[in-house]
């Protein structure tokens, strides 16, 4: 049988920018609540066309316009409950569009933000000295509470990484939380990440006494590293502290990485989106010290040495 109907007519170049423009505005909305899957698939339809990156800039700066500016500040006035007067508190790690789009929508993930003491924005670090004595160093993109319990103080780390110095004598030792994990330190220098749901405790001066949720205890000493998910502990492994806590020091250290590794972990210091198009890059080892306060001139420098082009966009950086 002969199909006599009309021919779809293809996608002209202008059907092409208006349909990335729509489903950039959907991306705008569903970001301000990703989980790391929605940033994944975010990820892979930046790169799928060069008029979905062009779409997306072009909807952040609508966001981010004046109207919506105005809007936000309106939303702002008419919000006069608990939870406005905590997050106003933490004003500066939010842009507009978020905010408005909270209002909108709903809290997506505030509840860490609404939970936290201390926060850091993408690329910021923060000390702080805690009750007892610790000092933290809190990195990128983190969240930390402070909480007590039967008159102990603990430290939960809602997001993000930090790095605890315990002096000797503190009394009583230091208890931190990170999801599911516990850990408790004294006289002791040690960091914990807290990302996707699993928590990473790495240990550079003294010991650490870690539980898991099923009551697993370990003791970590200097030059330890181990990770805690739903499986329970990794196997204890020894880390190179130089390469590993670099970041304490203000540096990104990378030793024959992947450079899929490589741009993950910049990823958490540059405030936008890093979009690789070359596959055959990915395995590609990289060897490396770099400043972390500057990940633009990291990723030019990656750029360089890999042969790679760079397209370097408003909070977008694509390597091709």
């Amino acid at each position: 049988m002969t199909d006599h109907s009309p021919a779809r007519p293809a996608d002209t170049p202008a059907d092409a920018r208006a349909r990335a423009r729509e489903q950039a505005l959907a991306w705008l909305v569903r970001l301000q609540c990703a989980s790391a899957e929605d940033e994944r698939a975010f990820a892979a339809w930046l790169g799928e066309a060069e008029e979905n990156a062009e779409a997306y800039l072009h909807a952040e700066t609508l966001w981010n316009g004046a109207a919506v500016q105005q809007a936000a500040g309106q939303l702002n006035q008419r919000q006069r409950s608990t939870w406005t007067a905590r997050l106003r508190r933490h004003w500066k790690p939010l842009s507009t569009a978020a905010l408005l789009v909270v209002g909108v929508l709903g809290f997506g993930n505030l509840p860490v933000r609404l939970q936290a003491d201390h926060l850091t924005a993408v690329g910021e670090r923060q000390r702080l000295q805690l009750d007892g004595g610790a000092r933290v160093l809190l990195n990128t993109n983190s969240a930390l509470a402070n909480d007590r319990r039967e008159g102990q103080g603990i430290a939960r780390l809602l997001q993000g990484e930090a790095y605890f110095q315990v002096p000797a004598g503190a009394h009583p030792p230091l208890e931190v939380q990170a999801g599911p994990l516990r850990a408790r330190a004294g006289d002791t220098d040690f960091a914990v990440r807290y990302l996707d749901g699993q928590a990473q405790v790495r240990v550079q001066r003294g010991d650490v006494d870690l539980q898991s949720p099923s009551d697993q205890r370990i003791r970590l000493r200097a030059g330890d590293s181990i990770s805690l998910g739903p499986a329970g502990f990794s196997q204890p492994q020894q880390a190179d502290m130089g390469q590993a806590l670099a970041w304490v020091d203000g540096r990104l250290v990378f030793e024959n990485c992947p450079l899929s590794q490589v741009l993950a972990e910049v990823q958490r210091y540059y405030p936008g989106w890093i979009i690789n198009r070359n596959a055959r890059l990915d395995d590609l080892a990289v060897t490396g010290n770099y400043r972390l306060d500057q990940p633009l001139e990291t990723l030019r420098a990656l750029a360089h040495i890999t042969s790679a082009q760079l397209q370097e966009y408003p909070a977008l950086v694509i390597l091709n």
